[in-house]
């Protein structure tokens, strides 16, 4: 699909979508526990859907019921000897230690970008606890066969903490007097939303410094109703969109949430926006924007909705974190400085840093999302201040994480004109 963007004036009111993040979790939980689980306010990209039918697979009953999801399971039980993560990162990390709890062989598989993402973790951790697993060179796909035994261990937390996830996960359905330990943790707060979630479905893990993840008596997940709140990754596109070219109202956000990408208001009031957020709403104007510098290690999906507000701040924005986008849906940090350089944003990767050179206007193009959601996002938000319409081919890799969103950009004002590709 293209999509084309014109400049335009932002100014309305928007929920923001379910949180994939918080959904796919839950539906983790869902599967570990005994009994009924209903999902209100359910996400339904395409990364979700992917977590439902994995689930499904490891033995869950899902039935949609109205607007929302029940999951009924009496724990990881497979049908089927193969489960397909689609292209989440987050799933595959997290559902690999869920499904090593069955005591059958299992072949984990992905597409797209995930089938070049590096999976040797699970060949170095997963023998320890009692599991065989073997890779193709250290990608996809994996096969295991457990059944995984907690013990104490100690692992690398610098590539992703979706790893840790998935051994958080896994281990609150079976661990009993162990630790993880975790060395160089990148991206805490997802750890954090991990953990939280986890005792909202009844196991309760005591973390110290994040460095140390113990596990006491055994504990049961607790099936029962859970809310996934709102997504601070795709509502960050709707508030720079406000930031550079008008005002907007984003409901559903909660500024206590443990998602890391709340960040974004970090970043937008350095920039010189105007913020007023409210418990569960959020309103940015735009203001006079400069440049600013911002940690983003933590919260690496934050780069492409950050350089889209750095090209529209004066001077040289400063983003730090770089190493942390090689392995997404595409190497964010080459992919952004190539498409917005078409927009006539320069960008320069030094090391661990980028550097944004905004303010010298954006221009007319045509750029490609190299199947990465947010590169197609990113790129929409920067054609509301472009000197003319952006085209945005392959713009359908939004559906990964948002299918809505040209819709909301649309409610704020955006003018967006689909167009199907034809192919002959």
């Amino acid at each position: 699909m293209q999509v084309i963007v014109s400049p335009g004036v932002i100014q309305g009111t928007v929920t923001a979508n379910p949180s994939k993040s918080a959904m796919q979790r839950a539906v983790a939980a869902a599967l570990l526990s005994k009994g009924k689980t209903v999902i209100h306010n359910p996400g339904l990209s395409n990364d979700c859907l992917a977590a439902l039918e994995v689930a499904e697979n490891l033995g869950a009953k899902i039935k949609r019921a109205g607007e929302d999801v029940e999951i009924t399971s009496n724990g990881v039980k497979p049908f089927y000897d193969s489960i397909n993560c689609g292209e989440s990162g987050l799933g595959i990390r997290m559902f690999t230690p869920v499904a090593a709890l069955a005591d059958i062989a299992i072949t984990i598989e992905g597409h797209g970008s995930l089938a070049t993402r590096p999976m040797g973790f699970f060949e170095e951790v997963l023998p320890q606890l009692d599991v065989q697993c073997t890779t193709n060179g250290g990608k996809l796909p994996l096969h295991i066969r457990g059944p995984l035994k907690a013990k104490n261990i100690t692992i690398d937390g610098s590539l992703s903490s979706q790893f840790l996830t998935g051994l958080l996960m896994a281990y609150g359905a079976v661990a009993e007097d162990v630790t993880i330990t975790v060395k160089d943790l990148k991206s805490k707060p997802y750890i954090a939303l991990t953990l939280q979630l986890m005792e909202q479905f009844g196991v309760k893990v005591q973390q110290e410094n994040f460095e140390h993840f113990r596990f006491g008596k055994q504990q049961t997940y607790r099936a029962g109703e859970y809310t996934v709140e709102g997504d601070w990754s795709g509502a960050a596109f709707l508030l720079v969109a406000a930031a550079v070219a008008g005002k907007a109202e984003v409901h559903h956000l909660n500024i206590h949430s443990a998602q890391s990408d709340k960040a974004i208001l970090e970043a937008l009031e350095k920039a010189g926006a105007h913020l007023a957020p409210g418990v569960f709403t959020v309103i940015v104007e735009k203001g006079r924007l400069q440049a600013f510098e911002f940690d983003a290690t933590d919260c690496p999906d934050l780069f492409p909705p950050l350089v889209a507000l750095a090209a529209n701040c004066k001077g040289i924005t400063r983003l730090r974190g770089v190493s942390r986008l090689a392995h997404k849906e595409s190497d964010r940090g080459i992919t952004l400085q190539e498409e917005f350089g078409k927009m006539g944003i320069r960008i320069d990767l030094l090391g661990d840093e980028m550097l944004v050179h905004g303010g010298t206007g954006i221009k007319s193009a045509r750029v490609h999302s190299h199947n990465d959601h947010r590169i197609a996002m990113a790129c929409a938000v920067a054609a509301l201040t472009a000197d003319a319409p952006v085209q945005i081919d392959n713009a359908e890799a939004v559906n990964k994480s948002y299918p809505e969103f040209f819709e909301h950009l649309q409610k704020i004002g955006g003018v967006v004109q689909r167009e199907e590709v034809k192919i002959n």
